[in-house]
């Protein structure tokens, strides 16, 4: 058997077998000489060596243990991984080949499980995050709207509304956001500008005019301490939306009738807001038959507010009125004696008139004191009489000379005729006081 596999014939049975065991086999013939060959060389060395040493003694020397071969020198090179054959189809982890009806459930399975994974994140998306998203969104839409309502304007750039825009971003849910406060830093904010306008805008008499333009433009001509006053009850919902000028007025007369003029009951230096009572008309005469067209005002704000009374004067058929001073000197030298005598007499009479005793003052003919001890506020007071014996005359027409902003001044004047002024009970005058504290105590 041996023979057969060393690949022997039967005529080669005879010949020795010359091989020890642990020897290679005759197919490594090339190695087995290189090693014949470098033993012999080591032992020719070694007889030399022997030789020029010692001398021979002729017994045989012990045979040299064999070298251990070098080390080779070159790195071991990297084999190539060796590729895998390809699988076969129809196999499934080695297990064989799947049967089709199997083949076909397992696809389905993957397809149903694909399709249930996509209506799931769907759903998740649209039922759950994108409403979330949306609103958040929107409450980030309604702060990021408030902020830029109360900043603006010279508080565009303030360094708080960089603060409280960081703060709407950085909020996770809407819930934060909403919270994030914008009304507070801002009224602190337009309060602190606020009153260092009143201080850089007051005119020589001390005062400031705030302009409100929401809802409709108001004016106001106030002193500096209630103007601070306003500033400090306001939030930034009205600061915002204030703006606070140098007064620039001028003195405007119109002729109204006493129910225009707030029943004749107004004096020099009271306040009153000036309000467009009726439908103004508009003739035109493009043609020859004339036209009226109306235009109606809004009243429901007063078109100019805390106006100041500069002068009133009343109509002269509004009152009649007769003045007589009488004024004599005796003197009789022989009898030493000397008298005295003077009357004066004021009297109403239709056939006189105030304006007489107007002139007679104006030309010095009596002495202005006099006068003005006579008639100081004498229309206020008829006025204020006639109010509390509640029998006046109603058709008295009053010349009030009104103090306004310049850009209003074409507007008194154009609409004398429908204007209207009252009186504020805040800053009532001293009859109007006196009855709404006995009315209220």
């Amino acid at each position: 058997m041996l023979d057969k596999i060393l690949g022997k014939k039967d005529k080669d049975k005879d010949v020795p077998d010359l091989r020890k065991e642990g020897k290679k086999s005759d197919s490594d013939i090339g190695g087995r000489l290189k090693g014949m060959v470098s033993k012999a060389t080591e032992k020719s060395k070694d007889t030399v060596k022997k030789g020029n040493d010692e001398p021979s003694s002729g017994k045989p020397t012990p045979r040299p243990m064999p070298k251990p071969r070098p080390k080779p020198t070159e790195a071991p090179r990297l084999k190539p991984p060796k590729k895998k054959p390809p699988k076969k189809p129809g196999r499934l982890g080695g297990l064989g080949k799947v049967p089709d009806d199997d083949q076909r459930t397992l696809v389905g399975a993957a397809v149903f499980g694909i399709i249930l994974i996509i209506l799931v994140g769907a759903g998740y998306y649209f039922l759950v995050y994108s409403p979330y998203q949306e609103a958040l969104n929107s409450a980030k839409q309604t702060k990021y709207s408030e902020v830029n309502t109360y900043y603006k304007g010279p508080l565009a750039l303030a360094p708080e509304k960089s603060t409280i825009l960081a703060e709407i971003d950085g909020g996770s849910t809407p819930e934060q956001v909403l919270a994030v406060d914008v009304l507070g830093p801002a009224t602190a904010d337009w309060r602190q500008f606020q009153s260092q306008q009143i201080n850089t805008k007051k005119d020589p008499y001390n005062r400031v005019m705030i302009t409100y333009a929401a809802g409709g433009q108001k004016e106001l001509i106030v002193k500096t301490s209630d103007a601070q006053t306003i500033v400090n009850a306001a939030d930034a919902t009205v600061l915002s939306n204030m703006d606070i000028q140098t007064p620039d007025t001028v003195a405007v007369p119109i002729i109204i009738s006493r129910l225009q003029a707030a029943g004749g009951l107004i004096n020099v230096g009271d306040s009153v807001d000036v309000y467009l009572s009726t439908t103004n008309t508009s003739t035109s005469n493009q043609t020859a038959n004339q036209t009226a067209t109306p235009t109606t005002q809004n009243a429901s704000a007063p078109e100019v507010s805390g106006s100041t009374v500069l002068a009133i004067l009343r109509a002269k058929d509004s009152g009649v009125v007769s003045a007589n001073l009488k004024q004599s000197q005796d003197l009789a030298v022989n009898q030493l004696t000397m008298s005295n005598s003077r009357s004066q007499s004021v009297t109403t009479d239709p056939t006189g008139g105030l304006e007489d005793l107007l002139k007679a003052a104006a030309s010095r003919t009596w002495d202005p004191a006099t006068v003005n001890s006579l008639l100081n506020s004498y229309g206020w007071r008829l006025s204020d009489f006639e109010r509390t014996s509640n029998l006046g005359d109603l058709n008295v027409q009053y010349l009030v000379v009104l103090e306004v902003p310049r850009e209003d001044a074409l507007f008194l004047m154009q609409n004398s005729n429908a204007l209207q002024l009252t009186l504020s009970s805040q800053n009532a005058p001293q009859w109007l006081s006196s009855v709404l504290k006995m009315k209220y105590g």
